[in-house]
C-alpha cells in the first residue's frame, strides 16, 4: 500500500486530477476533481447515470463490484464500465468519462458545419 497520501485518479479525456483516500467512490473523487458525472439517485446505484469506463488493466485498483453494481450493470460489468458511485478507490487508477450527450451533439453539428465549409457547401 502506498502511504498516507492517498490515490491518484485520473478523469479522461480531460485529464483532470485529483487524489483521495483509500475507499473514496469515484463519484466523490469526481466532484473533487471538477469532473461533473449525472446522478439523479444520490450515489444509491438507482439511475445509471454515472457510468464511467475504467481499462481492464487497471480494474483491480477499485473495490470489486458489489451486488447492486452486479444486478445494474450485469454485462456491461465485463467491458469495463462501473457505476462511479459505488466503485471505490484502491490505488491509482485512469477512468474514462463518457461525453455529455448534449455537448456530444452540438461537437457534431460543428464538425458537420466545418466539413460543409471545406466541401465548399457555405
Amino acid at each position: 500500500m502506498k502511504p498516507q497520501k492517498g490515490w491518484t485518479v485520473t478523469f479522461q479525456p480531460e485529464g483532470r486530477k485529483t487524489v483521495v483516500q483509500h475507499g473514496v467512490t469515484l463519484l466523490e473523487a469526481a466532484r473533487k476533481a471538477g469532473v461533473v458525472l449525472p446522478t439523479r439517485c444520490g450515489g444509491k446505484a438507482g439511475c445509471l447515470m454515472c457510468k464511467v469506463t475504467v481499462p481492464q488493466e487497471e480494474a483491480a485498483a477499485l473495490r470489486p463490484p458489489g451486488d447492486a453494481e452486479q444486478r445494474k450493470l450485469g454485462g456491461l460489468l465485463d467491458s469495463g464500465v462501473r457505476l462511479a458511485c459505488q466503485a471505490a478507490v484502491w490505488n491509482d487508477l485512469s477512468v474514462e468519462v463518457p461525453e455529455d450527450p448534449l455537448k456530444a451533439a452540438v461537437r457534431r453539428r460543428l464538425e458537420a458545419a466545418r466539413r460543409g465549409e471545406e466541401d465548399g457547401l457555405w
